[in-house]
């Protein structure tokens, strides 16, 4: 499933996936595989992107279906 919230929020700022990989310390692909939910990120990693974008676990990463 792709995260439509990551990328928005990640736009919202103007970064781009390079920006936002290199600010948090992972490869642009990565960033790129998570918002096309090809890559399911370590809690690890969810925390330390919404900590750069300012959001919250749930703001970024629940999926309410």
């Amino acid at each position: 499933m792709k995260n439509l919230k990551l990328k928005s929020a990640r736009a919202a700022l103007d970064l781009s996936q390079q920006q936002l990989a290199d600010k948090v310390g992972i490869s642009r692909q990565t960033i790129n595989a998570i918002e096309k939910g090809d890559y399911n990120p370590t809690i690890k990693l969810c925390i330390a992107i919404c900590r750069t974008l300012g959001k919250s676990l749930d703001d970024l990463f629940w999926n309410e279906e």
